[in-house]
């Protein structure tokens, strides 16, 4: 890639100013995780179907497998590295806990980020909405048995 081929963005990362000169084509997954050294996100299908790479762009979901640098100018982008540690995902964290929702660790941060977004909506969704928003968030561990109970926990109606 020639110089003249790289394009910088500015945008909003985790609530702070962020600044990447990279080519435009390159995916947000890879500026987090090699330029930016956030590996919360995690690169698993390529091609957004399992949502272990999600993250929220001005505040909705987005894989970020999928996400070209190039539409990340004046953009937001908030990953689990900040929404994990916040009081709104704690409801969350802890259901996915209780329910035994987690295992490997690996889909638990694209977990997090659509529980998250979907626990903080207005109105809230019911557990049975809730588990259809869940339909793109692949896990190989669970069984989908302790996911289920921790959606059930926190979208009770």
């Amino acid at each position: 890639m020639t110089p003249a081929s790289l394009i910088e963005v500015d945008f909003t990362l985790n609530g702070q100013p962020a600044r990447v000169r990279c080519e435009p084509t390159r995916r947000l997954l890879s500026v987090l995780r090699e330029d930016l050294g956030l590996t919360g996100a995690k690169p698993a299908c390529g091609i957004g179907r399992c949502g272990a790479c999600l993250v929220w762009m001005d505040g909705k979901p987005v894989n970020a497998c999928l996400l070209m640098a190039c539409r990340l100018q004046g953009r937001s982008i908030e990953t689990i590295e900040s929404v994990g540690q916040t009081e709104q995902s704690a409801p969350v964290r802890e259901a996915l806990a209780r329910a035994g929702g987690v295992q490997c660790g690996y889909c638990g941060p694209g977990l997090v980020m659509m529980l998250t977004h979907l626990y903080r909506q207005q109105p809230r969704p019911d557990a049975r909405e809730a588990s259809a928003q869940l339909c793109g968030q692949l896990c190989r561990c669970t069984g989908y048995g302790g996911l289920q109970r921790a959606v059930d926990l926190l979208f009770a109606d």
